[in-house]
């Protein structure tokens, strides 16, 4: 494992795409009302990303045929944008990635459309939640999976369940770098954290099982019993104190 710890230039870059990410997720949320077509989300991101004199990460990576994910409902990441249209009752994870100067931002947020139940409603809190219990641990010095424990404890202790099949990531000159991120509580510690290091830390919490299945779409995975899944994520700097969180 060779993690990538950034210099002063290397971290102003990563703080400009940051920035980017943040505020493309901010225009997309004033859009996102029943009617809107995951293709349209898609089409604003791309626009405004351009304009910031940035490209998105993720159109083209690995053949990704768009350039942000949004994963509606039993959807749990990597939906591919299209014309369905949001409804009442949805709830829809977009995920973004932001190229500035060679060097990657990346965040995801969970959203409800319209009016949405009680449940859901909490389930994208406690998922945005969990994140920030992560950062309790997120500092130089503690390993790595002290914030997986903690992300896998304030979820279960909520009643929902964490997506143990995929992780969060390192993230810098490749929008995926070392070190792998799991969510759920692990048997080793893991790397310590140093600062420099710059982390996407993102939950995926479930309402029901975390086993999740393939779309036939051969990109977005789902639910396996089909219950609503959110998804949040963000770009973080670990440092000599707080942690340092580029996409807020």
């Amino acid at each position: 494992m060779a993690i990538f710890i950034k210099n002063d230039e290397q971290i102003a870059l990563m703080r400009q795409a940051g920035r980017i990410c943040r505020d493309t997720h901010n225009l997309l949320a004033t859009h996102i009302k029943p009617g809107v077509t995951t293709k349209e989300l898609n089409d604003i991101a791309v626009e405004y990303i351009h304009t910031q004199g940035a490209t998105p990460s993720f159109l083209g990576y690995r053949g990704f045929p768009a350039a942000i994910c949004t994963s509606v409902n039993e959807q749990v990441i990597h939906g591919v944008p299209g014309l369905r249209k949001l409804k009442n009752g949805d709830i829809v994870s977009i995920d973004i990635g932001v190229c500035f100067k060679r060097f990657h931002g990346d965040a995801a947020r969970t959203h409800p459309v319209g009016t949405v139940g009680d449940k859901h409603n909490r389930l994208i809190e406690v998922t945005t939640k969990s994140f920030f219990e992560a950062m309790k641990y997120a500092k130089h010095g503690i390993h790595l999976h002290e914030m997986s424990t903690a992300i896998d404890e304030y979820v279960t202790r909520n009643g929902f369940s964490v997506v143990s099949d995929w992780c969060g990531h390192g993230i810098g000159r490749q929008v995926h770098e070392d070190p792998s991120i799991p969510h759920t509580k692990q048997k080793n510690r893991g790397p310590r954290m140093a600062a420099g290091m710059t982390l996407a830390v993102e939950p995926m919490i479930n309402v029901g099982t975390h086993e999740l299945n393939m779309h036939d779409d051969t990109w977005t995975v789902i639910t396996k019993d089909g219950k609503f899944s959110a998804h949040y994520e963000n770009t973080v700097l670990i440092t000599d104190g707080e942690p340092d969180i580029l996409t807020l």
